[in-house]
């Protein structure tokens, strides 16, 4: 049975969330001291986490980044915040999605299945240019060197993989992030695209991921193996 830790502030929103969890199927438990977030939340060993973003003592998009430097465990960030930049932020700062309230308890457990469905689903390394790409641990690994993706990076880069030296579309990776256009904000895959391409950069990798206007992009080949 997955585990979610639900980190919410507010004691209605926090017992519908567990109630709505605990009757689909999963293990539902809450943090009520505000007082170690981030250390509690490691120690968790939660499946996903459910962050609202106004937190006591801490903006939860600024815990999410601290998080981020020690895991990479699935989030998603729950808020009443409607504006198009605390999205952003959200996404460029590690969250995997990001809902609104008041949220639509049939579209959130969407959500949270679509995210749980890409985890089992991207097992199984991957080698390109000497960089073992390991979807399972959320990893990016060269020799001693160990660098984190986030989940929706891993995704968009796992997609490019599998369809190297051909131009995939914008709607197609946001389709494969989140399985429904309707939820999808433009900017925040282009952050994760510029992210990513930052990350690559730190194995040698430059100008891997090409952007071809008005089509999408384009994971080149390299003249090693690809697996």
């Amino acid at each position: 049975m997955k585990k979610i830790l639900i980190v919410e502030d507010e004691n209605i929103i926090r017992n519908e969330l567990k109630t709505l969890l605990e009757n689909s199927g999963y293990e539902a438990f809450e943090l009520k001291n505000f007082n170690n977030i981030k250390d509690d939340i490691l120690k968790s060993k939660a499946d996903l986490i459910l962050l609202d973003i106004n937190l006591p003592n801490m903006n939860g998009e600024m815990l999410l980044k601290e998080i981020r430097k020690e895991s990479n465990i699935p989030v998603i960030m729950v808020t009443s915040r409607v504006g198009e930049v605390d999205e952003v932020l959200a996404i460029s700062y590690g969250a995997d999605d990001y809902i609104t309230k008041p949220y639509n308890p049939t579209i959130l457990l969407l959500r949270i299945q679509n995210i749980f469905k890409r985890m089992e689903t991207t097992n199984g390394d991957m080698n390109y240019d000497g960089v073992i790409v390991n979807p399972q641990k959320g990893t990016l690994e060269q020799d001693d060197k160990i660098l984190e993706l986030t989940k929706n990076e891993m995704i968009i880069f796992v997609y490019l993989l599998c369809n190297r030296g051909k131009i995939v579309t914008r709607d197609d990776l946001m389709t494969d992030l989140w399985n429904n256009n309707e939820f999808i904000n433009d900017n925040a895959l282009t952050v994760n695209i510029s992210r990513l391409r930052s990350k690559l950069l730190s194995f040698g990798l430059n100008n891997k991921i090409e952007t071809r206007k008005g089509q999408g992009y384009k994971l080149l080949w390299v003249l090693r193996n690809i697996y």
